[in-house]
């Protein structure tokens, strides 16, 4: 699978990149530094990860270095910048299709273990679809969680400084 998944016994978290409007599936493991092993759409990739402060790395991939910037819109590369999802594969959030419609409560989850930097909204608070409601710092980045619907925030079992796994529910918005 690369990135020493279920066959390694290292968890591992998946995203997925668009790049010029196509998707592409990359396989990181959930702890990164060092020399990993990741995959992209399948394929193997060995990548030499050095974090540089929080957000901002610098990566050796097959010879080639890359500074990868992560920001609440994005991420950049070798400055260019890229769309992307934070996924897990044990939550149907991360998936869109059947039953993935706008009707009754959508908690926010965390995609990947980390700790809570920002609340960004109080229990009672009107959002839309796609607002930012927290931030959380994960694999020394910061993440930012967004809604998954446009209504009002019912829930939020975090404050800044929880640590919080994956899967956990952070927020809910009816």
């Amino acid at each position: 699978m690369g990135c020493g998944g279920a066959a390694g016994g290292v968890a591992s978290v998946t995203v997925w990149l668009e790049v010029e409007g196509e998707k592409r599936r990359v396989e990181l493991p959930a702890e990164i530094g060092g020399r990993v092993e990741c995959s992209v759409d399948g394929r193997p990739i060995v990548a030499d990860v050095r974090v540089l402060q929080a957000g901002v790395m610098s990566l050796l991939i097959e010879g080639r270095q890359y500074r990868c910037v992560l920001d609440g819109d994005g991420v950049v590369i070798g400055g260019r910048r890229f769309a992307f999802e934070v996924t897990d594969p044990r939550s149907l959030q991360g998936r869109r299709g059947a039953g993935a419609g706008t009707d009754g409560p959508r908690p926010v989850k965390a995609p990947m273990p980390g700790r809570t930097v920002r609340v960004l909204v109080e229990v009672g608070d009107e959002v839309e679809e796609g607002q930012a409601l927290l931030v959380i710092e994960a694999m020394k980045m910061q993440n930012e969680l967004k809604s998954p619907k446009t209504g009002r925030v019912v829930k939020i079992a975090v404050g800044v400084g929880d640590a919080v796994g994956s899967g956990d529910v952070l927020v809910v918005v009816e």
